[in-house]
């Protein structure tokens, strides 16, 4: 599966983030492009690149190779620094999942079908009631949590399949997510999965969001720690470093440029 190739006249420009290909888009031009592609019905998985995604795709080649398959958008003040390094300028909007995801099933008046597959299934199930009191010109269906066997996979593909979905969300932690759509989801199953994290367990309620002035600040990524430092503190503490010291080797071996 190639979203690249899927895409022929709508891939966006791209910037290189440790070997990972990240559109540069802007906040509408995003909404407007993902539309289009479901409108068309163009195969295209989605992903969202952060420092600590970058992180594990730089050690992880499988991850890596998957994501060429995605259109990979921007998120985070971390690949917004890369950015500035190795192009001279950051990316035009910070494209999370959190906040776009629902954003773009509110700007879509067509009706959708849009199926939830992941997290536990009491989280999942609230942000099921959630996205449809935010957009209930959608159909929102809740397939599973993302605690099966791998007997019960193919049961699980199949309902999916049947469901005819125009949006799949798969909040199963990464790499998992982006390697379980890239190994299983095809054209059949839906026209857009995206990986979206821990988009539902906000969603829920049961997973705090930063407060709006941290995020307008770009310091999310403080609040989670402080939340739950303990799980995140390697992610942060030592994987911040780590990324910007790859993104300094990057600039270093390839100079500074644009693609």
């Amino acid at each position: 599966m190639d979203a690249q190739a899927t895409m022929a006249g709508f891939a966006p420009t791209g910037r290189r983030i440790l070997g990972t290909r990240v559109a540069a888009l802007g906040w509408e031009e995003a909404i407007a492009l993902l539309r289009r592609l479901i409108a068309e019905k163009r195969f295209t998985p989605i992903a969202f690149l952060n420092a600590n995604n970058a992180n594990i795709a730089a050690r992880e080649p499988a991850f890596a190779a998957a994501l060429e398959d995605f259109l990979v958008l921007p998120d985070g003040i971390g690949v917004d620094i890369a950015a500035k390094l190795l192009y001279g300028a950051s990316f035009p909007a910070n494209l999370n999942g959190t906040d776009l995801v629902p954003a773009l099933f509110m700007a879509e008046k067509r009706p959708l079908r849009i199926g939830l597959i992941g997290t536990r299934r009491e989280n999942a199930e609230a942000a099921t009631a959630r996205l449809a009191a935010l957009a209930p010109q959608h159909t929102f269906i809740f397939i599973h949590d993302g605690f099966f066997t791998q007997e019960e996979e193919p049961a699980i593909l199949q309902e999916i399949e049947s469901q005819a979905l125009d949006v799949l969300l798969v909040a199963m932690g990464v790499p998992r997510q982006e390697l379980w759509i890239a190994r299983n989801i095809t054209s059949r199953h839906c026209v857009m999965p995206i990986a979206v994290g821990a988009l539902l367990d906000f969603l829920s309620g049961a997973v705090p969001r930063a407060p709006r002035w941290m995020r307008r600040l770009r310091m999310e990524w403080v609040f989670r720690l402080a939340l739950e430092p303990q799980r995140l503190w390697r992610r942060y503490v030592l994987g911040n470093p780590i990324f910007l010291t790859r993104v300094m080797m990057q600039r270093l071996k390839e100079g500074s440029g644009r693609e």
